[in-house]
């Protein structure tokens, strides 16, 4: 059933990768009469129905005058970086999380739309996809997943003490869109790979390593479940992810590339290698969760929310080599598209 119109919608990380998708989806609503984009740095980018703060979640202390008055809050803030300093990451992502769910509380507001993550999940099965019962314990060692998985927990307690407020979780799969290629590029790979390896033809070989599939989604369909979750009187977890799970293979063909089998230890030893000289921003750690997470079902959030993506999980991975290789970008800080020749 739906809910009543005229929501007033708070979004944190209003200015990244998915935050840019979710604000502009729901500035495209009309059962939206607001949004507030709050952001460590106010951008140039100007949707309709949109205001701005600035808010720094590491070292923010009371939410509460930008969350009073408003129907939901959307948390997406995150810092992916610095790898090297998980105490920095741990600071904003948990703590920083903490005070969005406490001052939801304080604020009264009625609902509360979280951004989790399939790195939240358990290893588990890549020949079967495992639906939102799969336990949410992450991978330990992998900063990004141990810090998803804790805030699932806190969830868990945040409901049972606020039964009034209505909590959603998305749990997508690997998100990614044209102008969000300069940032991944950044965050994964390093501010100094060439754009141009994401050309086709200019990587001769993928690696096939034993566990490399996964699950990708674009960020704008991402961002339909969320204006639909926030419309809708839908609660609890929600798995997000479009067709087909990618492999070597699938890599291979968007890339016009060759599969060659490569153990896993010895790919391992050089991502440590690169990561350990700083030359490459992606965590070993990272590289072993992602051979241990599970394929995900979604037919709950088709069932619920009416959910489909409208692209395939190789389009939206071609869009964001696209923009790698052509520096794409929108105007917020997260997103300043720079080309690296």
């Amino acid at each position: 059933m739906s809910m009543e119109a005229g929501k007033r919608v708070v979004v944190t990380g209003a200015t990244g990768n998915v935050g840019t998708s979710v604000v502009a989806a729901l500035a495209q609503d009309p059962q939206i009469s607001s949004v507030l984009g709050l952001a460590r740095r106010v951008p140039g980018w100007s949707p309709p129905k949109t205001q701005w703060a600035s808010v720094d979640l590491a070292q923010e202390t009371d939410l509460v005058r930008h969350f009073e008055g408003a129907d939901t809050v959307i948390h997406l803030a995150w810092a992916f970086q610095p790898t090297h300093d998980p105490v920095k990451t741990w600071r904003t992502n948990v703590h920083g999380s903490l005070q969005v769910f406490r001052d939801v509380s304080a604020a009264g507001v009625p609902a509360l739309i979280h951004a989790s993550s399939v790195g939240a999940y358990s290893p588990g099965p890549k020949d079967r996809p495992v639906d939102e019962s799969w336990p949410t314990h992450g991978w330990p060692e992998a900063a990004y997943c141990r810090e998803k998985a804790y805030l699932e927990r806190v969830l868990d307690s945040f409901e049972v003490r606020n039964p009034g407020v209505r909590v959603v979780r998305m749990r997508p799969a690997f998100l990614f869109k044209e102008e969000s290629g300069s940032e991944q590029r950044r965050i994964f790979a390093g501010r100094f790979m060439p754009g141009q390896l994401a050309s086709p033809r200019a990587v001769p070989v993928v690696p096939d390593i034993p566990g490399l599939r996964f699950q990708a989604l674009h960020t704008d369909d991402a961002a339909q479940a969320y204006r639909i979750a926030v419309t809708e009187d839908v609660r609890g977890p929600f798995n997000l992810a479009a067709e087909p799970p990618v492999g070597a293979a699938e890599l291979a063909g968007l890339l016009d590339a060759r599969v060659v089998r490569v153990p896993r230890p010895a790919a391992r030893t050089l991502l440590a290698a690169g990561w350990g000289l700083r030359l490459i921003p992606a965590s070993p750690q990272l590289f072993d969760a992602v051979l241990r997470l599970p394929m995900m079902d979604c037919t709950r959030a088709r069932a619920e929310l009416g959910w489909r993506p409208e692209r395939t999980a190789l389009e939206a991975i071609a869009e964001m080599l696209k923009g790698m290789r052509g520096g794409s970008g929108m105007d917020t800080a997260p997103l300043a598209g720079r080309r690296a020749s």
